[in-house]
């Protein structure tokens, strides 16, 4: 199955599931309501009704309802046929109850219209069609067949007062039921329209970073021979200029080429991993230090200050390859910014919750790196930048379960917290 029937029957079956369980309130309350009519009816204004027929349609429609909460605690989708059956019982009561209190003269024969908007709202067109035929049967079958309904006075005059009392309790039932569960239902809709908006743009930048990704294990394997190469001539070099005055650079540039193979080596050893689905446990203190760690060797020039909670030490953190990747993205995008605005000055930290781990990057800049939105597209405001570090982090965030959000500092600069799970707190380092 392709994913994008797997997410049309997604969105199918929230749909079915929203309108169900809007029916099933919905019939909560009608069972109420239709029990306090029919006591009124015969109690307060002593009208020989119908009770026991009455009495047992109201309790079918009770015990359906209790059924339908049943359902819907069930694990197993609802489906369009399902939520259509769901209204076919209630017009089929519905028509029953009206059938022994006056048929189509009874002043709640409009209730029959309400199945045909909540079909409208959230089923496709061939089942609101159905809806709408099967209400139109009900309600002309209910003109010739039907129960009078006696008169509250001997009078015409009488009965016309009674049909007009309950034409304004109709209007006022039907007004206040249309406008609190048809807008619940329009909201659920367009909340579940927002969520499937916010999947697509999830996966176009999964496809983008998957892309990047291709190409990136493609130019490591060509990197690899020319930078065996330059590593043999700088050693070469060194031993040459020992104690020259180029002996500092080159033992700069050694370095920096020992990082690009110990980059390339960690690419391959995340493919390995990802691939085996086995993330790396280690203390999130450990995490944290190995982080400042390498971004140490990749920006030496940035002055990195730690902070690590009293229960860091303790937590085990289910690392996966790419969440080092993330931090220290973030980590380089914070140094950009201190940088530009003078400072050479970042801050690291975490905080171990019961359930996550939130782990903080503060710059001393004015924000210009972070891109407005969630960090689904590739933007960057940087000259020299590809915009990739932020889109990285929030894809790695939502793939572990976190998210990674971004406030501005009073005093300047931004703080950027990244959230993650930890593994359980019984789960600690012996």
């Amino acid at each position: 199955m392709s994913p994008r029937i797997a997410k049309s029957r997604d969105d199918a079956s929230r749909r079915a599931r929203k309108l169900t369980e809007t029916l099933a309130w919905l019939r909560l309350c009608a069972v109420s309501g239709q029990a306090l009519t029919v006591a009124a009816v015969a109690v307060v204004l002593d009208l020989p009704i119908p009770l026991a027929p009455l009495a047992g349609g109201i309790v079918a429609l009770a015990a359906f309802g209790l059924f339908a909460f049943w359902r819907l605690r069930q694990p197993w989708p609802v489906n369009f046929p399902e939520a259509f059956g769901h209204i076919v019982v209630d017009i089929a009561v519905l028509t029953f109850l009206l059938y022994c209190t006056g048929g189509a003269t009874n002043p709640f024969v409009s209730l029959l219209v309400m199945p045909i908007a909540l079909a409208a709202a959230a089923l496709p067109l061939r089942y609101v069609v159905a809806v709408a035929l099967l209400a139109s049967a009900a309600y002309l079958a209910l003109i010739p067949w039907h129960l009078p309904i006696p008169s509250l006075h001997a009078t015409p005059n009488g009965r016309f007062n009674l049909h007009v009392a309950g034409m304004a309790v109709n209007f006022g039932v039907t007004a206040g039921v249309l406008a609190f569960f048809i807008s619940r239902l329009a909201r659920a809709l367009r909340d579940a329209e927002a969520e499937a908006q916010r999947e697509h743009e999830r996966a176009l930048r999964d496809e983008g970073i998957l892309a990047i990704a291709t190409q990136a294990a493609g130019t490591a394997h060509e990197l690899n021979t020319p930078l065996s190469t330059i590593r043999t001539l700088l050693a070469e070099l060194r031993r040459e200029q020992a104690g020259g005055p180029l002996a500092g650079d080159l033992d700069l540039l050694i370095g920096q080429a020992e990082r690009c193979r110990d980059i390339l080596r960690e690419l391959v050893a995340i493919g390995r991993r990802q691939l085996a689905g086995t993330p790396q446990r280690l203390p999130l203190a450990g995490f944290v230090r190995d982080c400042e760690s390498n971004f140490h060797l990749l920006r030496p020039e940035v002055e990195l200050r730690i902070s690590i909670g009293d229960d860091a030490e303790e937590r085990i953190i289910e690392a996966a390859p790419n969440l080092r990747h993330a931090v220290i993205n973030l980590l380089s995008n914070a140094a950009d910014a201190s940088l530009a605005a003078g400072s050479s000055e970042i801050e690291l930290g975490v905080v171990a919750g019961r359930n996550l781990a939130e782990l903080f990057v503060r710059d001393h800049g004015k924000g210009s790196h972070i891109a407005p939105g969630t960090g689904t597209a590739f933007q960057t405001s940087k000259s020299d930048g590809l915009g990739l570090g932020l889109a990285l982090a929030h894809a790695t965030a939502e793939r572990l379960g976190g998210d990674l959000t971004a406030e501005a500092l009073a005093d300047g600069g931004w703080l950027q917290r990244l959230r993650v799970p930890l593994l359980a707190a019984d789960n600690r380092r012996p």
